[in-house]
């Protein structure tokens, strides 16, 4: 019964449909030209504070059941308190003041995973009181969910446009808005998201790649129906769109022989996909001896360190990072010089984004912390210094690059989860533990940065566990040695880190098992893996 539920298109899903469907055709004939997105991003900055106050305006002062609008009153700040802020300080400046008054959401708030409480306040949230209520919904996506069960997010093809204008010119800067274009992801809102917002400034892509059968059996018939409405669309546009092509991820040579075959053409492949996933096709061609010199990747998804970014450029490859949360979109560019592996330009014409600093502590948020507020009127939530789990080296600098020239001064970098794992009483964060499993191991045991995961989850008795995946193609290993040899490189130093590691071999509580690291519902390979899908525990056992 369950199954046959599942399998059924709701009204809902019949509705949007619809409307995308209508709205398509004159999204498509709709070109952006480069000299129609420079003079848009120029109108963005000159108008950046009114547009932040106007979508303050609409979306939280006008709605009385915001969440944000209560915070903004425990703050004593009404609409012309937050004119007169942004008046003196900048945008950016208000939202440091309003971030010290307790306006801000944790990731863990903004989802409804918790209540927001500031002082003796609780305000128990719906996700569905972030939501956009000028945003016109075309579009499903839903957050891949390695940390919880994911969120629905609804797209306006307004939006699509809006990071579509900023894409161009990235595309420009690199010198590739004419390459043939593919991308390869799973079915769903984040593919045809990615097809439309190419086919806004260039031709569409040339190929489809799919790493899920879209015609696979249990699989929900939104999925094919989403992929009918694009081409139907396409075709009354007069504007063709690509057919899937199923091509899963243990076996991404079709990709590399195709990315061969244009080079050989004379022409230079570009390729939009999760890092793991360039890093199997590189290693895939590496293999089999392809030689892909000419070829660009942009690569979105996972954090980009040296050690996957060298396995891409072995291959002859270039790739640039894309930094995106599927419930605000892009967020930062990959610089056109970087200093670091995963350097970015952040798009303040999209967001303004301060960080926790010192304060953060007494929030539960890293100082590195990013907090997120929404600029344009067409975004999905409306965002009001909302951090997503993520923190960042963010800095200024000249680099010279033309994402420099065109305004965008900001510099992310090591972006990464800050998000706490937590084993017998001892946490860590993910940035820790990153270059052991990317460098340490494949260096003395072999195999790539991607063959190596931690996993952390329950016994059946509620004792907690660490499952150290090494893949089954790195090939006969000792694994009483790769558990020595992580837990001596994650205690290296005198300091927690040694206790840590101390703790974990006297407890018992790393385990290592020949399995292949686990993908989210979107593909990725995280480094590390929360298992949240563990049944409820007894009331002997209470959970912490």
């Amino acid at each position: 019964m369950t199954a046959r539920k599942n399998s059924l298109i709701s009204l809902a899903d019949v509705t949007i449909g619809a409307r995308f469907l209508w709205r398509l055709p004159a999204f498509l004939r709709h070109r952006i030209s480069p000299e129609q997105a420079r003079a848009i991003l120029r109108r963005r900055f000159e108008q950046r504070e009114a547009d932040f106050l106007a979508i303050a305006k609409s979306g939280i002062y006008q709605q009385a059941h915001s969440p944000y609008l209560s915070l903004l009153r425990l703050a004593g700040c009404e609409y012309g308190d937050l004119e007169r802020l942004v008046r003196q300080d900048g945008v950016e400046g208000a939202l440091l003041t309003l971030f010290r008054h307790g306006v801000y959401l944790t990731v863990d708030e903004f989802k409804g995973r918790r209540p927001i409480v500031r002082g003796n306040v609780t305000i128990t949230v719906d996700p569905d009181r972030f939501r956009n209520p000028n945003s016109r919904f075309h579009l499903v996506a839903r957050s891949s969910g390695s940390r919880s069960r994911g969120t629905p997010v609804m797209f306006d093809l307004a939006f699509v446009r809006d990071c579509a204008v900023d894409t161009s010119l990235f595309f420009e800067g690199r010198t590739g808005t004419r390459w043939p274009k593919a991308i390869w992801g799973v079915p769903g809102s984040w593919a045809i998201a990615r097809v439309l917002e190419l086919s806004t400034f260039c031709a569409p892509p040339v190929r489809w790649f799919s790493q899920v059968d879209a015609a696979a059996p249990g699989l929900h018939p939104r999925y094919r129906w989403s992929i009918r409405a694009l081409r139907w669309g396409g075709f009354l546009a007069g504007v063709p769109m690509p057919r899937p092509q199923y091509v899963p991820p243990d076996d991404p040579l079709p990709i590399a022989y195709w990315m061969a075959e244009v080079i050989r053409k004379g022409g230079n492949p570009h390729l939009s996909t999760f890092v793991s996933s360039a890093v199997r096709i590189c290693r895939a061609a590496l293999d089999a001896g392809i030689d892909l010199h000419g070829a660009h990747f942009t690569i979105v998804g996972e954090p980009i360190t040296g050690a996957r970014l060298a396995v891409i450029r072995q291959t002859g490859a270039t790739a640039l990072p894309h930094y995106a949360i599927i419930e605000c979109g892009a967020i930062s560019l990959g610089c056109l010089a970087p200093e670091t592996p995963d350097e970015t330009h952040l798009l303040h014409d999209l967001h303004a984004m301060i960080q926790a600093g010192p304060d953060g502590a007494t929030r539960g948020l890293s100082p590195l912390a990013l907090l997120i507020s929404s600029l344009r009127s067409t975004a999905p939530f409306i965002l009001l210094n909302v951090s997503m789990g993520d923190q960042a080296e963010m800095t200024r600098r000249a680099c010279g690059c033309p994402l420099e020239g065109l305004g965008w001064a900001t510099h992310l970098h090591t972006i990464r989860s800050y998000e706490k794992l937590t084993s017998g009483g001892m946490t860590f964060l993910d940035a820790d533990v990153i270059g052991v499993l990317e460098e340490v191991l494949p260096a003395r045991f072999g195999g790539a940065p991607t063959d190596y995961q931690l996993v952390e989850d329950e016994t059946d008795d509620g004792s907690p566990r660490l499952r150290l995946l090494v893949h089954p193609a790195v090939g006969p290993l000792d694994t009483e040695a790769v558990s020595e040899a992580f837990l001596r490189a994650i205690g290296a130093g005198a300091g927690v880190e040694r206790v840590m590691s101390l703790l974990w071999r006297d407890a018992g509580l790393l385990r290592v098992e020949r399995l292949a690291p686990r993908t989210t519902a979107s593909g990725k390979v995280l480094h590390l893996h929360l298992d949240r899908t563990l049944p409820a525990r007894s009331a002997s056992h209470p959970k912490a």
